[in-house]
């Protein structure tokens, strides 16, 4: 049994996901993908592969992989509209059983993949991701896959042929309960085609995650898993990868492979600079102009731009404080008006990671703080 792995309880109907294994006898299950518990191996069966294909994904399955999705789809609502996505699902219509409803089309809806490489995560339970390369292209690849630890140690996980229009099997599940401690990964992509007349660079793509583009890479539809995901593309150039003169290609290949390349070529992703460790944000947030911007520089500010900083900032921290699973956090909004009270409510009522929110400390700032309570 492996993280991951769809489950039948031996004791009754209810199937579920393995998300922990907590020890030689016992592991953690994601029931129906709404709450875990843990469970003796003894008392489980995985649900085999042959069976999915002879009778098809059973309806508990169709309905828990929904309700993931569903689940982990809210932790992206508010970072997707600071990027200008569409956050909102519309009503769910009728589907097969590989995967979410689709998002109805409008005009902010991201638009399609185009052809690439790609790694997506998707959503086992509302909070087990699995990985996987998607390779939407014509061509096969070869690909390598890896991890930096904290360090720079590299440990390689995986290498295989992923065939053009496939994705690969899990190569990895990763909890989002512990996303600032991901590792960095190394992806190495060797496109192949039989038959071309040129060959083609070896790709290198070095993925660090952050929870601002993490929760807005979200897509409905991922083309070839067919089902929503966290997309994130490693060719440059997935159009048209660059052709490499036989007489060089050795001599390339061999630069690449020992680090001794005087220069990275184009279709070799640069690395991004190192992440930074994500941080808490503190338990009272003051979303005052002046705690904001305490250096000056706001005077001839008109209330809209003064309106679109706060919310910036309550957007930015209540994404940290879900990813750094704090359990509660107050924001300090101030009476006034009430604008941003009231927008402020608006977009916590959408967000489905919110146990509640109330008004918190009258006796101090009477009706001028939330306090927001986190699931």
């Amino acid at each position: 049994m492996n993280i991951g792995d769809r489950v039948r309880l031996l004791t009754g109907r209810e199937e579920g996901i393995i998300t922990r294994l907590l020890s030689d006898e016992l592991v953690e299950v994601a029931i129906d993908n709404d709450f875990t518990i843990p469970v003796l191996r003894r008392e489980i069966v995985v649900v085999a592969a042959e069976e999915t294909k002879a009778f098809g994904k059973s309806a508990t399955a169709v309905a828990a992989e929904k309700k993931a999705a569903a689940s982990g789809a809210a932790m992206a609502a508010e970072a997707a509209k600071k990027a200008g996505m569409a956050t909102t699902p519309e009503a769910p219509k009728p589907t097969t059983s590989e995967g979410p409803p689709p998002l109805k089309a409008d005009k902010n809806q991201t638009p399609p993949v185009q052809k690439g490489l790609y790694l997506a995560l998707t959503h086992q339970s509302p909070e087990l991701l699995a990985l996987h390369l998607v390779n939407h292209t014509d061509r096969d690849v070869l690909f390598t896959f890896g991890e930096e630890k904290a360090g720079g140690q590299y440990r390689g996980l995986k290498s295989e042929k992923l065939e053009a229009k496939t994705a690969s099997a899990a190569l990895g599940h990763w909890h989002l309960k512990d996303f600032d401690q991901w590792p960095a990964l190394l992806v190495q992509l060797l496109p192949f085609q039989f038959n071309s007349p040129t060959a083609f660079e070896l790709l290198t793509k070095r993925l660090q995650f952050k929870a601002a583009s993490f929760y807005t890479s979200r897509q409905p539809n991922v083309p070839v898993l067919q089902r929503e995901a966290y997309l994130f593309q490693l060719d440059e150039k997935p159009a048209a990868p660059v052709a490499v003169a036989p007489e060089k290609l050795a001599e390339t290949l061999k630069a690449q492979l020992t680090g001794n390349a005087p220069a990275k070529p184009a279709a070799v992703a640069p690395a991004p600079q190192p992440a930074k460790a994500l941080v808490a944000p503190p338990h009272e947030v003051d979303l005052h102009l002046e705690a904001l911007q305490p250096e000056g520089g706001i005077e001839g500010l008109s209330n809209t731009s003064i309106l679109k900083l706060q919310l910036e900032a309550f957007e930015d921290t209540l994404s940290r404080a879900l990813a750094t699973n704090m359990h509660e956090i107050i924001y300090i909004h101030g009476s006034g008006n009430g604008t941003l009270r009231k927008e402020l409510h608006k977009l916590l009522s959408r967000n489905r990671d919110i146990k509640f929110f109330e008004d918190s400390m009258k006796e101090k700032f009477g009706y001028g703080a939330t306090l927001v309570r986190l699931k």
